[in-house]
């Protein structure tokens, strides 16, 4: 993470919440690492970049924990 910052968006519509360490972009590769949660990968290093996370409000409403 260059500069130490998250960004945290939330998709009402899709019920996806986004935690970004940069903007999403196409040379980005994704990889869903279980439990509905989605990874995008820095296709050069393989670090982490961003998390998607579906169905949001219904973890929240159930109080899920995300691990």
């Amino acid at each position: 993470m260059a500069n130490g910052r998250l960004i945290v968006r939330y998709d009402k519509e899709g019920d996806i919440l986004y935690i970004d360490q940069c903007a999403p972009y196409r040379e980005q590769e994704s990889e869903e690492i279980g439990d509905e949660i989605v990874a995008r990968l820095n296709p050069d290093s393989g670090a982490v970049e961003n998390l998607e996370i579906l169905f949001f409000s219904k973890r929240l409403a159930a109080n899920e924990r995300l691990d």
